[in-house]
């Protein structure tokens, strides 16, 4: 739902501006008499786009612009004038209007410029969030057997409204999962709203998921939209949902529901359309059995799972991880892209990442890139509770395979990749190196499990 604020002292204009919005552009509106009403309401009320006439007695357009600039809740503003005068038009834009219309303007083109503020703020919205996350994760890097397996999950689920419950262990990409649902999803430039349960204390929970209408509570000075109303028309994202107290479990059952919230301190149901996706690396059986997480949302939740793979169950996908990693990481930092010496590669292959999985391996990267002093980051670089928990002979047994032919590829997958980076890509080298019979049969095998230097993430 749109929310369109007319702000006009003249009632019969205001009342027509109001209709026709809602007639041609389907927006709801809210009417403020003055500059004053129209503050107040903008505390009071979650607005999304305000039409604000410049021409008012006592606080005039531009004082109501100068009130917003110092106030959090920001909508974008039209501003419009029966003077002609442009002059002034021009000044608003430098008080932070996106643009100006004249009242003569016909409808249609009114809606055009409030659709197009609104576009630019979603825009600006998600480029700000983009700039938040860059550099923060790597990528769903991987062609491995479990990542290829993750990918068709991803692929099946995505484009279903139902909820979404992604499992993995800390750090081994959940986040990154659901961003890829909501990237292929039904609504791909709709928001993106992520909120991490086990970060917030539990007396701020249910503001956060519900938000809350001015005068809630000590300190509510403004109304504030919670994660869902944020989220409405994309994806909610309920990161480490195992955290979530028990009363704000039962809420969040009845909005996923009824997709309607009702925020704290108010009485009116509002309609919310986001997509839940939840995230756990708890054993949510285990929870319930102890009375700490409740059965009917986790089988609310629980329509589709998608289980992540800890990076130890994927080494081979190590050195285009890394690779991606050492890229994205020198370019966030200014520095000249550096390479990894194959010793340094086996040693991170050959570590089992069980702390913190590829946000562990994201953390020791950029450790290596500051360590190294020229452009090849060597042995030596590398962190040394990685270099001696890595060291010959001392490497823990392997993962528990889910059938002994997909532990079979997995290790084959990972001997080639390394025998490969051991010997710069080099086939009929890498080929020799190994005993096989020509670089042909070496070229079979890397077909057969996708291996290729230059394959996409």
């Amino acid at each position: 739902m749109t929310v369109v604020l007319v702000v006009d002292d003249v009632s019969a204009m205001a009342d027509q501006y109001a209709y026709d919005l809602k007639r041609v552009g389907g927006y709801e509106t809210l009417i403020a008499a003055s500059g004053r009403e129209a503050l107040d309401l903008l505390e009071r009320e979650a607005v999304d786009c305000v039409l604000l006439d410049l021409e008012m007695p006592g606080m005039d357009g531009f004082e109501v612009l100068r009130g917003m600039a110092r106030r959090d809740a920001r909508p974008p503003v039209i501003v419009y004038t029966g003077t002609g005068n442009y002059d002034r038009c021009v000044q608003a834009i430098r008080l932070g209007a996106h643009g100006f219309i004249d009242k003569a303007e016909p409808m249609e083109r009114v809606v055009r410029e409030v659709h197009s503020a609104l576009e630019r703020a979603r825009l600006t919205g998600q480029v700000a969030a983009l700039e938040r996350r860059l550099g923060t994760e790597a990528a769903l890097v991987g062609a491995s057997a479990p990542m290829r397996q993750l990918a068709d999950a991803i692929a099946r689920v995505a484009k279903i409204p139902s909820p979404v419950l992604i499992t993995g262990e800390s750090g081994s990409g959940k986040e990154l999962v659901a961003r890829e649902l909501h990237r292929l999803g039904a609504n791909p430039a709709g928001p993106f709203v992520a909120l991490n349960a086990g970060a917030l204390p539990e007396n701020l929970v249910e503001d956060e998921l519900f938000g809350h209408e001015r005068g809630a509570f000590t300190g509510a000075n403004a109304l504030r939209k919670g994660a869902f109303e944020a989220a409405s028309g994309g994806t909610l994202f309920l990161d480490e949902i195992g955290e979530l107290p028990l009363a704000a479990q039962a809420k969040l059952l009845r909005v996923i529901e009824q997709r309607q919230v009702t925020r704290l301190g108010g009485n009116r149901t509002i309609a919310v359309d986001a997509r839940v996706v939840a995230a756990t690396n708890r054993d949510l059986d285990a929870e319930i059995a102890a009375g700490k997480f409740r059965q009917d949302l986790y089988y609310r939740l629980n329509v589709h799972l998608v289980s992540v793979p800890p990076l130890r169950e994927r080494r081979s996908d190590i050195p285009a991880l890394v690779d991606h990693l050492l890229g994205s990481t020198c370019a966030r930092f200014g520095m000249r892209p550096k390479r990894l010496d194959p010793a340094a590669l086996e040693c991170l292959m050959a570590y089992e990442w069980r702390r913190n999985n590829v946000r562990e391996l994201r953390n020791a990267v950029e450790r290596m890139i500051i360590a190294a002093d020229g452009d090849m980051i060597r042995l030596d670089d590398v962190p040394a509770d990685v270099r001696d928990a890595a060291a010959p002979g001392e490497g823990p047994p392997g993962p528990a395979p889910t059938s002994f032919q997909a532990l079979k590829a997995e290790a084959e997958r990972q001997i080639i990749v390394a025998a490969l980076e051991r010997n710069d890509w080099h086939i009929t080298r890498t080929a020799r190196a190994l005993g096989l019979a020509d670089h042909a049969s070496l070229l079979k095998i890397m077909r057969r499990h996708d291996i290729s230097r230059d394959a996409p993430p």
